[in-house]
C-alpha cells in the first residue's frame, strides 16, 4: 500500500552557465548529439545569457526540488531559444526534476531533427497569426482555413506532435532508470521554444507561463499563456473519475484538490499531468503535455515561466510589474523570486517558504543590451519592492494567441470558461500527513 509522502525538495541548481564544449557538427546518432549539451548557451543554474535570466532559491522544506535551463541556439539555429522549468514532488523529487531538465531538451532535439533535419518553424512571410485553434475541436468541427493559415495549423501540428514524443519518451525513460525511484516521486515542466516571432509552449502541471504584453493603450499588461492543470480542472477530473482515480480535498486543506488512488489515501497528488509518479499512471495522472502557439508581435516584451512557490503568492500583473520595475534586466528573475519569499512569510507565516525557481526571457531584437552575460550572484542584486512601481520596462511588446492542446483522450467539448487560470493557493504538492483514516467518501469527490 503507498503511504502519503512528505513534498521533498530540490537540488540546488548549479551556479552560472555550463561548461562550454565546442558545438559539433549535427551526427546521426543519438549518443553524438547528446554530447552537445554542454555548449555554450546552455545554462541549468542561476545566471544570465543574451536573452535570458534565471534565478532559484531553495525554500524552506529541504532540499530545493526546482531545476531550470535556458538553451541559446538550440537545434543548431542562433534565432532560436529552449526554456523550461522543472517542480519536483515525492521524497525523489529534486533528482526527477534535474533528470527531466537535463533530458527532455535533447529529447526534443532528437525528435525535430530526426523527422525534419531541422526546426520546422518558419517565419518567411512575417504575418501574424490572429485566429485561435482550438485544442478541444474534432475535425469535424474545424471551419475552412485559408492556405495561409491552414500553414500555420500545419506546423502548429507537427510541433505539437513533437513536443508530445519528446515528453513521453523523456517519462519512459524515467520509469526505465534503474537508479531513480520514481514510483511517488515526479516533477512538472513548462517550457517553451522560441524561434524568430514563433513560440511553441508545452506545459506538464501546475507550473505557468505569463506573457508581458501591451494593450492597446501602452500599457504593460499580464497574459497567462497557461492553464494550471489542478485535479479539480473540470477536464482533469472527468479524465481521472473515468480512470478510477479520485479527486477531493483533505479536510484540513479544503481549497487543495488531490489526486488519490481508487481505495487508498495516498498519495494526495496536487496536479493532474507530470513525470514520474508512476503509481497513479493507471488513474488518470498522464504525460502529455498542452502545447500552444503563439506569433510574437512588437507588442510583447518578456515570458516569465516559473514554479508554483512564485504563482502561489504572486499574480501574474504583480510578476509582470516586478519585471517591468527592474532598473537592469539581469535581475528581473531574483527580483520576482524576492517578492515572492517576501510575500511567502507575510501571507503564511506559518507554513514553510516553497522553492522558487523563475525564467525571463525578453523578446524584443536588442534584448541581449540589457544582460551582462555573467552569472547572477547575491552580491549586487537588488531585492525587489513588496509594492513593484511599474518605474522602468523591458523593450518591446503582444497580441492574440493559439490554444491550449489537450487532446488526451478527455472530453473535448469543455468550454474556455471552465479553464480557470488563476492558481490555487497550494501549500504542498504531496500531502504532508500521515495516511488518514477516509474522511473523504467519494460523495465528496469532485467531478
Amino acid at each position: 500500500m503507498v503511504r502519503a509522502l512528505s513534498m521533498g525538495s530540490c537540488l540546488t541548481a548549479e551556479q552560472g552557465p555550463a561548461a562550454a564544449a565546442g558545438a559539433a557538427p549535427w551526427g546521426k546518432g543519438r549518443e553524438g548529439r547528446r554530447r552537445e549539451e554542454e555548449v555554450t548557451g546552455r545554462i541549468a543554474g542561476n545566471g544570465v545569457g543574451n536573452a535570458a535570466c534565471l534565478f532559484t532559491r531553495q525554500g524552506r522544506k529541504g532540499t530545493n526540488q526546482d531545476a531550470m535551463v535556458v538553451w541559446e541556439n538550440f537545434n543548431g539555429r542562433s534565432d532560436t531559444i529552449f526554456c523550461g522549468v522543472f517542480d519536483g514532488h515525492g521524497p525523489h523529487g529534486h533528482i526527477v526534476a534535474r533528470r527531466v531538465r537535463d533530458t527532455l531538451p535533447s529529447n526534443l532535439r532528437d525528435l525535430i531533427y530526426d523527422d525534419y533535419g531541422e526546426s520546422p518553424i518558419s517565419n518567411s512571410n512575417g504575418s501574424i497569426l490572429e485566429e485561435t485553434l482550438s485544442p478541444y475541436a474534432g475535425a469535424e468541427d474545424k471551419s475552412p482555413m485559408s492556405v495561409h493559415k491552414e500553414e500555420h495549423h500545419e506546423f502548429f501540428c507537427t510541433m505539437k506532435d513533437s513536443f508530445r514524443k519528446a515528453f513521453r519518451v523523456t517519462d519512459k525513460e524515467l520509469k526505465l532508470h534503474r537508479s531513480i525511484d520514481s514510483i511517488c516521486s515526479g516533477s512538472t515542466a513548462v517550457t517553451l521554444i522560441k524561434q524568430g516571432q514563433d513560440l511553441i509552449v508545452g506545459n506538464l502541471g501546475d507550473s505557468r507561463a505569463v506573457l508581458g504584453t501591451k494593450d492597446k493603450k501602452g500599457r504593460l499588461v499580464a497574459h497567462q499563456l497557461t492553464v494550471d492543470l489542478k485535479p479539480d480542472h473540470p477536464r482533469e477530473a472527468r479524465r481521472i473519475k473515468r480512470c478510477n482515480g479520485r479527486v477531493f480535498a483533505h479536510q484540513d486543506e479544503p481549497d487543495v484538490a488531490r489526486l488519490w488512488l481508487p481505495n487508498c489515501n495516498s498519495p494526495g497528488l496536487a496536479m493532474a499531468r507530470a513525470f514520474g509518479d508512476f503509481c497513479l499512471k493507471d488513474f488518470g495522472l498522464i504525460c502529455v503535455p498542452e502545447v500552444t502557439y503563439r506569433q510574437i508581435t512588437e507588442q510583447d516584451e518578456f515570458i516569465v515561466l516559473a514554479t508554483d512557490g512564485v504563482w502561489d503568492v504572486l499574480t501574474n500583473q504583480e510578476v509582470v510589474d516586478v519585471v517591468a520595475s527592474c532598473s537592469e534586466r539581469s535581475i528581473a528573475a531574483r527580483s520576482i523570486v524576492d517578492l515572492a519569499n517576501q510575500t511567502w512569510r507575510f501571507k503564511y507565516p506559518t507554513s514553510k517558504t516553497d522553492d522558487c525557481a523563475t525564467i525571463c526571457l525578453f523578446l524584443d531584437k536588442d534584448s541581449s543590451s540589457g544582460l551582462s552575460g555573467s552569472s547572477v550572484t547575491s552580491k549586487g542584486i537588488g531585492s525587489s519592492q513588496r509594492v513593484p512601481t511599474r518605474s522602468k520596462k523591458p523593450k518591446l511588446s503582444s497580441k492574440s494567441v493559439i490554444p491550449n492542446d489537450a487532446d488526451d483522450g478527455s472530453d473535448s467539448n469543455v468550454s474556455g470558461d471552465e479553464r480557470s487560470l488563476e492558481s490555487f493557493t497550494r501549500l504542498n504538492t504531496l500531502l504532508a500527513l500521515p495516511k488518514f483514516d477516509d474522511t473523504s467518501p467519494t460523495k465528496n469527490e469532485a467531478h
